[in-house]
């Protein structure tokens, strides 16, 4: 069993970790305060050839794998997870058509998204989240397509993508078996994008609500078969997850290393704060739930790069980095006592930022199922 990353990977990992350090970091309180997407962090990231990494060469992307894509996230989301989030979250639109698009679809879509197009996945809707084969969005089959009616929210990057992958019922009542996904480009007519909803962190990556009245979609932009929808989306967020597991770790890291510099520089009742045993204890569990939340990420990403099974291998990383990212961010708060709730300190920001790894791409209560119902299974 060999730990070790490959020259490639370390080169990878490396240059991602200076970039967020010189790029994405110092940019992060500005970014949060404004709300505002980084687009020349996005562009840089691009030139350096960070972004769409697990795009398939053909089209012009860097035909690396999961882990590779992990990596490259990590370091961002230790940078700030939410510039992390905005520049990474384009791999979870793009999985759909990686899977299972056609040639058409891959040449204009995925060509355009490794030069940098930006594009997102429109699932969620105000009744249906967790609860993916709750969308009530139909798709009414028309001469040459489909015209697709209904809406969604929290969809990330919704206001700046070039095209959308839409789920929707092609056969209302079928449940999770009358699902099907489409590609939508910007500007289709009837499509509606929202202004970037308020949230309590990761401001500087939007999110919208998108509105649909009678989109028409033609039969070429259709993902797969119809009543498709379903299978597809539960594959891709078998791929999904490690990339928003390392979202977590990065997050983890970075606790970790403000709460140790804090702890080491503060003094309290004639010591440093690290050398009282309560907070060295903080510290120390930190550390281990890094490590844990990390080889649970890559071991999640290698099984899907060997070809191998990893849905309940990905739900187990995504739970626990996500758990413990929100555990690492409550401590180092309190770590920072008083200056914890300050803005002067990043470690609020970590706070606030962190909570929603608990709730999207499947709440940590969805990602139990998920395992138990593996579980059953073996």
């Amino acid at each position: 069993m060999d730990f070790q990353l490959n020259a490639e990977q370390r080169e990878i990992r490396d240059l991602a970790r200076r970039f967020a350090e010189r790029e994405i970091a110092p940019r992060a309180a500005e970014a949060d305060l404004g709300k505002t997407f980084p687009f020349e962090v996005h562009q840089r990231a691009q030139e350096l050839g960070l972004l769409g990494i697990n795009l398939p060469e053909a089209v012009g992307g860097g035909g690396l794998g999961c882990l590779e894509l992990v990596l490259v996230t990590e370091a961002f989301c230790r940078g700030c997870l939410g510039i992390g989030t905005a520049l990474c979250v384009n791999a979870l639109a793009t999985e759909p058509i990686v899977i299972a698009g056609s040639d058409m679809q891959r040449e204009r879509y995925l060509g355009a998204a490794a030069k940098g197009a930006l594009a997102s996945f429109a699932m969620t809707e105000p009744g249906a989240g967790s609860d993916v084969a709750g969308i009530r969005t139909r798709a009414e089959r028309v001469a040459g397509g489909y015209r697709l009616s209904g809406s969604k929210i929290w969809i990330s990057n919704a206001n700046l993508a070039e095209f959308l992958v839409v789920f929707a019922k092609t056969a209302p009542d079928a449940g999770h078996r009358g699902m099907t996904a489409f590609i939508v480009p910007r500007g289709s007519q009837g499509m509606a994008i929202g202004e970037p909803l308020g949230k309590l962190g990761q401001r500087c990556a939007p999110t919208c609500e998108v509105f649909l009245d009678q989109v028409f979609v033609p039969d070429d932009h259709r993902l797969g078969e119809e009543g498709s929808g379903f299978a597809l989306a539960m594959t891709v967020f078998d791929h999904s997850r490690p990339m928003v597991a390392a979202f977590g770790v990065g997050l983890i890291e970075r606790c970790l290393d403000e709460s140790l510099a804090y702890a080491t520089q503060r003094n309290s009742m004639g010591k440093r704060l690290v050398d009282h045993q309560a907070v060295a204890h903080k510290l120390a569990e930190m550390r281990m739930k890094l490590e844990a939340a990390r080889l649970l990420t890559y071991q999640s990403a290698w099984l899907l790069d060997q070809g191998r099974p990893n849905t309940i291998e990905a739900s187990i990383a995504k739970a626990f980095a996500a758990d413990a990212a929100m555990w690492a961010a409550t401590e180092a708060v309190q770590i920072f006592g008083g200056m914890g709730y300050s803005t002067e300190y990043p470690v609020e920001k970590l706070f606030r930022d962190a909570k929603v790894l608990q709730i999207y791409e499947g709440t940590s209560e969805i990602q139990r199922n998920i395992i138990a119902r593996e579980l059953q299974r073996a």
